[in-house]
């Protein structure tokens, strides 16, 4: 397993890293725990050492979920990526962003006894809370740094204004957004910024959420609590045009001999040594799959076919429904 460093002050990672979110809260469709944990020991087996998990998945439940997979492994092979601040009710609401000091300090209290770990190696606030200004986040987790209780600062979906003010502030080692062939906003100002302040990025939704796996079934049955059937980008008219989107992309793949996937992950990863993937797999043979995009290579000729296959802004709808989307720094 090729490793990459987050940014110039963030640990080493595997060059994959291990999504954890649909192992929980059945966000996804079903979450099967014991196929979740033998699919986190097969990710460490393999040499993936970067787990990402938030402390609103399932209400913590993903993160006792890790906390029991770990048992048994070298603690110090995983590092634990952590996000905080979102806030939820009994049904599973969203109710909004708390990233106050003191309520920091209460988050990674509870994510600490959850995950059974002395540190967590990157602690970053889920998304900008417009009520605090991000100096005073920064600063407090810069002293649970300090204390020893976290070892890295990350930022989520926040916008290249919000970067510098917290890099301003503390080290930042890394910033976790969506990055993939359908959601490239990022590469606008987000991304030139985080090259200029030498800071890394983990993407997330490389595979769109599994729109563009190559798997999805316009047909297929989805549960009530699969949220992607609120993402516009399932929706209506604007499937079709993605799925479309799919098959040209098929095309690609099936000539390169590798999966849709795989060639969606590859890309992703083809963007720079300092884009760490994140895939979500929840099973072992999804797991598998996206390892294969590691071997991958993609020649200058492959990446002109994957842009007239995928070019630039061809997603229809957002990804995200409005509601959601209005809480994202990153897109203002």
């Amino acid at each position: 397993m090729r490793t990459l460093k987050l940014g110039t002050t963030g640990p080493a990672v595997s060059a994959l890293g291990l999504g954890c979110m649909g192992m929980s809260d059945d966000l996804y469709g079903p979450a099967d725990r014991a196929e979740a944990i033998a699919t986190i020991h097969a990710a460490m087996e393999a040499g993936v050492t970067l787990l990402d998990t938030g402390d609103f998945y399932g209400m913590g439940h993903n993160e006792m979920l890790i906390a029991q997979a770990l048992q048994g492994q070298d603690r110090d092979k995983a590092v634990i990526s952590v996000k905080f601040g979102a806030l939820r009710g009994p049904d599973g609401a969203f109710l909004g962003f708390d990233s106050r000091p003191k309520a920091i300090r209460n988050f990674v209290t509870y994510s600490l006894r959850r995950l059974r770990v002395d540190h967590i190696d990157v602690y970053r606030p889920s998304r900008l809370d417009p009520d605090v200004p991000i100096e005073d986040t920064i600063g407090a987790l810069a002293e649970l740094r300090d204390a020893g209780y976290i070892r890295h600062i990350g930022l989520s979906e926040v916008g290249a204004e919000t970067i510098r003010r917290a890099a301003a502030t503390a080290p930042i080692c890394d910033l976790q957004i969506e990055y993939s062939l359908l959601s490239r906003g990022i590469e606008d100002a987000i991304l030139p910024t985080l090259r200029e302040l030498g800071i890394g990025l983990t993407a997330y939704g490389v595979l769109s959420r599994g729109l563009i796996s190559g798997h999805w079934s316009k047909d297929a049955q989805r549960g009530a609590r699969d949220f992607r059937v609120y993402s516009p980008r399932f929706q209506g008219e604007n499937l079709d045009r993605n799925l479309a989107l799919v098959e040209t992309l098929r095309a690609v793949a099936e000539q390169k001999g590798v999966s849709v996937a795989q060639i969606a992950i590859a890309w992703v990863a083809s963007r720079g040594d300092d884009i760490v993937p994140l895939v979500g797999a929840r099973r072992r043979d999804r797991l598998t799959e996206a390892l294969g995009a590691l071997d991958v290579v993609l020649s200058a000729d492959d990446l002109v076919a994957i842009e007239a296959a995928v070019p630039k802004g061809a997603a229809a709808g957002e990804r995200y429904a409005a509601a959601m989307m209005a809480h994202l720094d990153s897109e203002k």
